[in-house]
């Protein structure tokens, strides 16, 4: 997974919920910039508040460590 195909997931994800980019923004506590780049797949976004839009939208994440790993 790379910062582009999370970005794909969240527009996708906010459009099938039918909230528009400001409305996201607006219950998630953020900036409708941080939005646009976090949609744009902008690789530099704060860790913090891309996990906060996530979870705002509802998703997981699910971290698998790789295999043999402790």
């Amino acid at each position: 997974m790379d910062s582009t195909s999370l970005g794909h997931i969240v527009r996708r994800e906010r459009k099938a919920q039918k909230l528009k980019q400001a409305e996201l923004a607006a219950v998630s506590g953020v900036g409708i910039r941080f939005i646009v780049d976090l949609e744009a797949g902008k690789p530099t976004l704060q860790l913090e508040k891309v996990l906060h839009v996530i979870k705002t939208l509802g998703c997981d994440i699910v971290i698998v460590p790789p295999a043999g790993g402790t």
